[in-house]
């Protein structure tokens, strides 16, 4: 079976709320169906890989001070994340690393870090440090073909216009923006959100997603995967689920 190749970008700086977690969940969901998963770490001053021979580049969450530290670095990545992504290449986006795709983030300072440009969503902080999205969100998303209800936790100050795409409909929190319906960016191979947590320890559908098409994007279809026993998952968040949802 094909191995899926993972490029975690910045994991040493870009890691809040435990974002890097995301990676050993998709690893352990791969070896427990016996697909061989390898996770690569690039970042600042490191040699430049070869950003298409991944099946699947992943960013996590930063503060405002660690994503002026990489914005350079990053922009000097532009050309090769980009070809990466028009070939197929899946983008996993966590908070400062969904914002830094779009056009630029602005901080409450006013200082202005260019993005990549991949798309035309933009992020504006408030003035005010005290205004910020923060508390766990649930989300329903249709991304895998059927609406799943999704849960994390959200803690930023920036609110992000111009996304034609959500990842899904916001059913308690905040979402892009303070009190926004909709949250996240997502495309057939993107899922960019300010889900923290991590995102996909309660959320085996997005794993499976990210993993599904990782194996068959060469092909261009999907792959079929073995089911696991997600009962302790499913009922970590529907407590998370019936806490907030509830009348």
């Amino acid at each position: 079976m094909k191995t899926i190749k993972i490029l975690h970008m910045y994991s040493d700086l870009l890691d809040l709320y435990g974002d890097s977690g995301n990676m050993e969940i998709l690893k352990y969901r791969c070896k427990m169906r016996g697909i061989e998963c390898t996770v690569d770490k690039y970042s600042i001053d490191d040699e430049t890989p070869d950003f298409s021979a991944y099946d699947c580049i992943y960013i996590g969450g930063g503060a405002d001070l660690e994503q002026q530290h990489i914005s350079a670095d990053l922009l000097k990545c532009c050309g090769g994340i980009e070809k990466a992504y028009r070939s197929g290449t899946f983008l996993f986006l966590i908070c400062g690393g969904y914002q830094l795709m779009g056009k630029y983030y602005r901080d409450a300072d006013g200082n202005e870090i260019k993005g990549l440009g991949l798309f035309d969503y933009y992020t504006i902080a408030p003035e005010s440090r005290k205004m910020r999205c923060i508390g766990n969100i649930a989300v329903r998303t249709n991304i895998t073909g059927k609406p799943v209800d999704v849960v994390g936790f959200e803690n930023h100050g920036g609110q992000t216009h111009g996304v034609k795409t959500p990842f899904g409909e916001v059913l308690c929190g905040n979402g892009n923006c303070s009190k926004s319906s909709h949250e996240g960016y997502c495309e057939k191979n993107v899922i960019a959100t300010y889900f923290h947590g991590p995102m996909l320890s309660k959320n085996p559908e997005i794993s499976d997603y990210i993993i599904s098409y990782c194996l068959g994007r060469e092909e261009g279809t999907a792959a079929t995967l073995a089911p696991l026993d997600d009962t302790l998952e499913r009922k970590c968040r529907q407590v998370m689920l019936d806490r907030l949802l509830k009348k």
